[in-house]
């Protein structure tokens, strides 16, 4: 995962991530970098910056639309990828049946206004933050295990972890899990999620960041209230409350 520092330009080269800066931000402006054809007639357009999430990190890909300055030409995304730093927006452009801007497309360096569907990232938010809350519920009835990949997708979220819980107390356990995270829901907390140095990430994560976060990086945490954070590039709720309620099967 790359990280970029809250108000600080992307290495040339690479599209400027505005939502590790401001993640409940869903509408910002942009500029068009280039636009590109890919197989099966889907276009792709790369910006400087943009406030979508691209899928990655378990969590699915934010959809919305981007419209020119002028009105003139609108941008469905329908995915959103990140390929070396740099973001696809892939898509189509709306071919209006009337009026003005029939068929219009963008051009480099337009200046166009980015809308993100506001439903679709609110329940990716929820998943994604549901899954790390269990973390913490983990840790709370003394399950040490693992923590794995992440699953944050509507069609069947999970976590996977390392380690061996007996059988025959795999159902309790799982009881008293989905009752620790409601209880927890339930009583709510702050979601802190930003942007650090590394020394002061490290802190937050409990002393010690994972081997593949470099040294020389300012690492994106997030932190549920005053459980230990960790590295993450997705988006998430503003506060635990906000998950609503979680359902382990």
């Amino acid at each position: 995962t790359t990280s970029f520092s809250a108000g600080m330009a992307a290495p040339a080269g690479h599209t400027r991530l505005a939502y590790f800066e401001d993640m409940w931000a869903l509408r910002a402006p942009a500029t068009v970098l280039s636009l590109h054809q890919e197989e099966g007639g889907r276009r792709a357009v790369v910006l400087d910056a943009t406030v979508f999430h691209p899928q990655g990190g378990g969590q699915p890909a934010d959809t919305g639309v981007i419209v020119s300055a002028s009105g003139g030409a609108r941008f469905l995304v329908e995915d959103v990828r990140v390929k070396d730093g740099v973001v696809f927006h892939y898509g189509r452009f709306e071919d209006a049946a009337a009026g003005d801007g029939c068929g219009a497309e963008f051009t480099k360096g337009q200046s166009v206004t980015l809308e993100v569907d506001a439903e679709r990232r609110k329940l990716n938010s929820r998943l994604h933050s549901a899954g790390h809350l269990l973390d913490s519920c983990m840790t709370n009835l003394g399950l040490h295990l693992e923590p794995g990949k992440g699953y944050h997708f509507p069609d069947g979220p999970s976590v996977e972890y390392k380690g061996v819980v007996p059988a025959d107390q795999l159902q309790d356990k799982k009881i008293q899990l989905e009752k620790e995270a409601n209880e927890l829901i339930l009583k709510g907390s702050k979601v802190l999620v930003s942007v650090f140095p590394y020394e002061e990430a490290a802190k937050l994560c409990g002393g010690a960041l994972p081997s593949y976060i470099s040294q020389d990086s300012t690492p994106r945490i997030v932190k549920f209230g005053d459980y230990p954070g960790c590295p993450c590039g997705g988006t998430h709720v503003a506060d635990i409350a906000d998950i609503g309620n979680l359902k382990l099967t």
